[in-house]
């Protein structure tokens, strides 16, 4: 009798240790999967940018050029007062350098393709090609146009960082390099809204 309560005693122990496996298995609380720090991404372009043209040798001149990058090319809008009445040459020039009083260390034409001269609405020209502001009685240019041979983002034609030149003169729209448009009465660098941009400059500056 004695050897039959042992065995009756340890059965509920036996049952027990079967149970614990599963009871636990049932009960263990998932543990959360680690996951890897969110990347920094690079900021994008802001697709507007602004040129704040000062006079050159006093001339007076000065203005305002607003870039807007949208699908269907870049929208220039220009505001420019100080002008002789009649027309003026308007142009985009390769380098971010406005520190000669002639103007002339921004270079020539922005022209990454090599085109020839002419007009914004040619079939070739210049990238900076934009025509000309035509000034009232009271000296006032305002100019609206797109062109889709620039761009506000990396690659050729991106004109951050380069100038934005007003001439004298007309430019004639045929006449090489220039159009003949004359003398610079103002200048200003294309800079990115809300970015940092840097002048683009000849080779030999650094």
């Amino acid at each position: 009798m004695s050897d039959r309560r042992y065995v009756f005693a340890l059965l509920p122990a036996l049952l027990a240790a079967a149970l614990a496996p599963g009871c636990n298995q049932g009960g263990e609380k998932p543990q959360p999967e680690e996951t890897a720090p969110p990347q920094e991404e690079a900021a994008a372009p802001s697709g507007t940018a602004v040129a704040e043209l000062a006079p050159l040798a006093d001339s007076g001149v000065k203005g305002r050029v607003v870039f807007r990058q949208t699908e269907a090319g870049v929208v220039v809008e220009a505001d420019v007062t100080g002008l002789a009445p009649g027309k003026h040459g308007f142009h985009i020039h390769e380098w971010g350098d406005c520190s000669a009083p002639d103007g002339k260390s921004a270079g020539g034409h922005f022209n990454p393709t090599g085109a020839p001269h002419g007009g914004p609405e040619a079939d070739e020209a210049h990238a900076g090609d934009l025509g000309n502001l035509v000034a009232d009685a009271n000296g006032h240019a305002t100019l609206e146009l797109t062109s889709t041979r620039i761009s506000l983002s990396p690659g050729p034609t991106d004109i951050r960082g380069r100038a934005v030149i007003v001439h004298a003169g007309e430019d004639d729209l045929t006449s090489q390099p220039t159009g003949a448009a004359g003398g610079r009465l103002a200048c200003g660098v294309i800079m990115e809204e809300g970015g940092d941009t840097q002048p683009v400059l000849p080779p030999s500056q650094p």
